[in-house]
């Protein structure tokens, strides 16, 4: 049987992954909007991200537009890796296989 990624299996990072690897490569989404997609606090999703970028699955790009902090996250070649290795697992346990 195929293995579930411990790190992408909670389900708050799996829908950051979800939303991260539904872009196109090199494409990031602020935190704001990606807050606001899942339904999260600040902290929470602060918390995720640190996890996610900890694995090497996501990069955080800070800066600043028009003198206000902003922070870009976007899916990294490995976490697109993993994810997708995390959905075949997933979709091998539905099938039953």
């Amino acid at each position: 049987m195929a293995e579930l990624n411990e790190t992408i299996h909670q389900p708050v990072r799996l829908r950051i992954m979800a939303a991260l690897v539904a872009l196109d490569a090199g494409s990031e989404v602020d935190f704001t909007y990606l807050r606001g997609l899942l339904d999260v606090t600040d902290g929470n999703l602060g918390a995720h991200l640190r996890k996610l970028e900890e694995a090497g699955y996501i990069a955080v790009n800070k800066t600043f537009v028009e003198r206000k902090p902003r922070t870009y996250i976007s899916a990294t070649g490995a976490g697109r890796q993993v994810f997708t290795e995390h959905v075949a697992a997933l979709e091998s346990i539905l099938k039953g296989k």
